[in-house]
């Protein structure tokens, strides 16, 4: 026998119930849509640079969880990691930098292949990385950030830090290992401010590692090697 109620949603009926008990909230899914950002991979490099006959693998670089997100990390002590709202990435920062390194060393045209490990290249050499810093950096007050941050706060410092080791195939032996880092100081505490300061800080960084990994590989390289591929 019917009661007379048609049966509603389940949202739909969460949300007469909360408003009976004078309750308000935005149910998930709700809201402003995040912007989403990405960075340019490294074009313009020394004319020093070596022209090599190798090939190279990019792992996706290694990175702590707080790093390993779509979010765009800030901190304002060092024992705190925070979020831009509404402000993510494309992809993975891990993913997105290695997209970018990949670009990179194919921007420099020195280089006779490089990819991911996932394609199965023949490679003489692995580039394994860990993305160990990659935030703003707010060193006396964290400002209240949302679509537009306070203009009232000084801009952030970016830092970018990252670990590279090159790898020796198929004896998988390191044969250089170093650390890369750059800190620019955005012009402006802006979401494009911001932005165009991680990739200055980020496109430093590839343009030194693209020129070591470089060196360091023709350096090791044994010509019956390449011959043999």
């Amino acid at each position: 026998m019917s009661n007379g109620w048609k049966q509603l949603p389940a949202a739909a009926a969460l949300s007469l119930a909360l408003l009976g008990m004078g309750c308000s909230f935005e149910l998930p899914g709700g809201g402003a849509p995040p912007r989403m950002y990405i960075l340019s991979p490294k074009s313009t490099f020394p004319k020093n640079l070596p022209t090599v006959d190798w090939q190279l693998l990019i792992e996706t670089p290694l990175s702590p969880a707080g790093i390993n997100t779509q979010r765009i990390a800030l901190r304002d002590s060092p024992i705190e990691l925070r979020y831009f709202d509404r402000a993510n990435w494309t992809d993975l920062a891990p993913r997105m930098v290695q997209t970018l390194m990949v670009e990179s060393f194919e921007n420099s045209q020195r280089i006779v292949a490089v990819g991911r490990e996932a394609i199965g290249l023949r490679a003489d050499y692995i580039l394994k990385t860990e993305l160990r810093e990659f935030q703003a950096e707010y060193p006396n007050a964290l400002p209240h950030i949302g679509e537009e941050t306070d203009v009232d706060s000084l801009p952030p410092l970016i830092r970018v830090r990252l670990n590279a080791k090159l790898i020796k195939l198929p004896r998988r032996s390191i044969v250089a290992s170093s650390n890369f880092e750059h800190t620019v100081v955005a012009s402006a505490n802006s979401m494009a401010g911001i932005i165009g300061a991680f990739d200055e800080a980020l496109g430093k960084t590839m343009k030194r590692l693209v020129g070591w990994a470089l060196k360091h590989g023709a350096e090791n390289i044994d010509p019956r090697d390449t011959r043999r591929r």
